[in-house]
């Protein structure tokens, strides 16, 4: 539900005259979010909304949807023309000088850069200075309240154990005298999920050897590999309760077939293992302080780590994202690789921290959450993980 004294509040916090959220067939999603309009279809033409950081908001719709918008309050002006939607929008930032948008500068984050170039250039030739309403989305799209902190705590007692089920699986097959396939054991983790009344977007990842040395590798019946006894394993798991406004555990652990790691493994698993407590230390650090921090503060603490113990090029992906009801939520990235993520990391939200070392034989990512209370105490779930897991060493 849209709550226009809380977003009125931010404005004036932000220094902003004024937010416009635009959207065309349903392409603005963070917008549709903060106005309370996802769960209805989207319409086929334009509408704009206009919240000044005091006073009446203003409504522009088009006549053949002059209804659009009339759950949300304000005056409301309908255009047909071309002509009369410029003139409109124009009406709506008069009197304006820094006004939000879903923009961001150049090419410096797609999570945000909802609204087309031209409706830009549209806006600005009224006079007024466009400014990314990133952390304005953040706060009104991106932050969990109490109940959505439950359920991710819920979400991640199920992730968790699914490690335990699926090193299990892999364990039982090799003391066997054989092998179980990658598939077999992403299979196993989505049924433990669907019993246990937990959703996804895709199914894990399992990869054995080379395959966990890429990122986003994808087991396929078929095409997939066999793990047994030597075998260097990573699992990355995410999912959430099967609720409303429920929101994502997302984690990645690795281990070894076998009763004892190889020194290589864990040496790599070391490096990355710093970077991953570096980056929980900055966030804490940086709250404990009183101090604001962006994304890529967290991203640049991370990779100095794998930088400086010469694996930089193996870290080829940003050190984490915004978690939400997506998994790849629409808050803050911890990135300064992909794009120089210059969001807060904001109170109430929640963001993975999961740097890896991906060589052509292996690789290790280990991957938590850190969710930031309302009072600014810094939670990690999913546990740290402190050492590659021996997979036959565990009890049966």
């Amino acid at each position: 539900m849209f709550d226009l004294d809380a977003v009125q509040a931010s404005l004036r916090e932000f220094r902003l005259d004024g937010w416009l959220l635009y959207d065309f067939r349903g392409g603005n999603l963070p917008a549709r979010r903060v106005l309370g309009l996802d769960q209805k279809p989207p319409g086929s033409r334009r509408v704009l909304y206009y919240v000044p950081a005091q006073g009446t908001p203003r409504k522009l719709v088009h006549r053949i949807e002059t209804a659009a918008l009339d759950d949300l309050p304000g005056e409301k002006r309908v255009y047909l023309r071309w002509q009369e939607l410029e003139a409109g929008v124009a009406d709506l930032v008069k009197g304006s000088r820094r006004v939000a948008m879903e923009y961001a500068p150049r090419v410096s984050d797609p999570y945000v850069s909802r609204v087309d170039a031209g409706t830009i250039e549209l806006v600005r030739d009224c006079g007024v200075e466009i400014v990314s309403s990133g952390d304005l989305v953040q706060q009104f799209e991106a932050t969990w309240d109490d109940a959505q902190w439950q359920m991710h705590l819920e979400a991640e007692q199920y992730t968790t154990a699914a490690f335990d089920l699926a090193f299990g699986l892999i364990a039982e097959r090799v003391r066997a005298g054989g092998t179980v396939r990658e598939v077999e054991v992403q299979s196993a983790i989505m049924d433990y999920f669907h019993r246990h009344g937990m959703t996804t977007y895709s199914p894990p990842i399992v990869g054995v050897g080379p395959h966990s040395g890429d990122p986003h590798y994808e087991p396929v019946a078929g095409h997939d590999a066999a793990i047994g006894r030597g075998d260097f394993v990573l699992i990355d798991l995410w999912a959430k309760m099967d609720r409303p406004r429920s929101v994502y555990s997302d984690l990645t652990r690795v281990g070894f077939v076998g009763d004892a790691v190889p020194m290589r493994y864990d040496e790599i698993f070391a490096i990355v293992a710093r970077a991953r407590d570096a980056a929980i230390a900055t966030v804490r650090d940086a709250y404990a302080a009183g101090r604001a921090i962006q994304g890529w503060e967290v991203d640049a603490a991370s990779r100095r780590v794998i930088d400086e113990a010469g694996y930089g090029k193996y870290f080829i992906h940003r050190t984490g994202h915004n978690i939400g009801q997506e998994v790849h939520g629409n808050g803050a990235n911890m990135d300064d690789l992909e794009t120089h993520e210059e969001r807060l990391v904001l109170r109430r939200t929640c963001f993975s921290v999961e740097p890896g070392i991906y060589l052509e034989d292996f690789g290790v990512r280990s991957e938590i959450n850190v969710f930031v209370d309302s009072r600014g105490q810094v939670h990690v779930t999913g546990g740290l993980q402190t050492k590659v897991l021996a997979i036959l060493a565990q009890t049966p």
